[in-house]
């Protein structure tokens, strides 16, 4: 099955997001452990490291907020996931980190506010 023009379009405005976030986290500092890290619980779009803390960074990319901000797209059922997906990460590292979960909402003219403890 093909995807439709809508689809393909916000695969790639999504990809652009995570990578603009990518960036600006190296900018702040961080180191990049994991893109688009999979698990049977779902994907992080990225996990960090910041300082002594692991960041899983879920990116939310909008071309606007006639639909609300990108973090209020990021429900409770994504949370949950999240914490499934950082336990299986704990899982195959060994050892639980200091961790936080972070949102990056990302705007299609590239600006980038993001939120750290955001869940």
């Amino acid at each position: 099955m093909q995807n439709s023009p809508q689809d393909l379009h916000k695969k790639v405005l999504g990809k652009k997001g995570e990578q603009l976030v990518e960036k600006y986290l190296k900018t702040q500092g961080c180191k990049i452990l994991e893109k688009n890290y999979k698990t049977p619980f779902g994907e992080a779009d990225l996990i960090v490291l910041d300082g002594d803390e692991i960041a899983f960074v879920e990116v939310k990319t909008r071309t606007g907020t006639a639909y609300g901000t990108p973090a209020e797209a990021v429900g409770a059922d994504k949370q949950r996931r999240y914490r499934q997906i950082a336990q299986a990460y704990w899982l195959k590292t060994g050892k639980e980190p200091n961790a936080r979960f972070d949102v990056a909402e990302v705007y299609a003219d590239g600006t980038i506010e993001y939120i750290k403890y955001a869940f």
